[in-house]
């Protein structure tokens, strides 16, 4: 989506997770096809072994197919589609209508969501301090200058 071509450098078989890395699903409409039921399933073992994952979009769909969010709160883009695209998925308990959701280690989120998405992944990896964090995340939610010097002002003892 978005004319965007990813080319990767390694294959899946060469991937190596570390305690603190995370798996990154970004959204797109191809996340049910047969190439991509690799990773959805080294996903799926992710969030089962409270290993950190995020997806967006499309990618909330692949992973509900999959059967990765019948016992974990997560979000998509709609708890009916997500039931009509995924026949077999039943964790419509778990779905939470917020644009993002974090739940353990997996962050999921609404396509029209990327800053909260954004917000609850840098959250989750424990990038910023409190204070730095809220301040960016108030900038780009409400796009007030004022959040920027607040972003500034608390880098500087960092």
């Amino acid at each position: 989506m978005g004319g965007f071509i990813i080319q990767p450098n390694i294959s899946i078989e060469q991937l190596q997770f570390e305690e603190n890395d995370i798996l990154i699903l970004p959204g797109g409409d191809t996340w049910l096809e047969e190439e991509n039921q690799e990773i959805i399933k080294i996903a799926k073992e992710h969030i089962k072994s409270n290993l950190a994952v995020a997806a967006i979009c499309g990618a909330t769909i692949g992973l509900a197919k999959e059967g990765a969010l019948n016992n974990i709160k997560h979000t998509s883009n709609d708890k009916e589609f997500l039931k009509i695209i995924c026949p077999d998925y039943t964790g419509e308990d778990y779905y939470v209508n917020l644009p993002a959701v974090r739940d353990k280690k997996l962050v999921t989120a609404s396509g029209i969501a990327p800053i909260e998405f954004t917000y609850e992944v840098l959250k989750l990896l424990d990038v910023f301090n409190k204070k730095t964090l809220e301040a960016w995340y108030k900038l780009y939610k409400t796009k007030d200058s004022k959040y920027y010097f607040e972003l500034m002002d608390s880098m500087k003892n960092n």
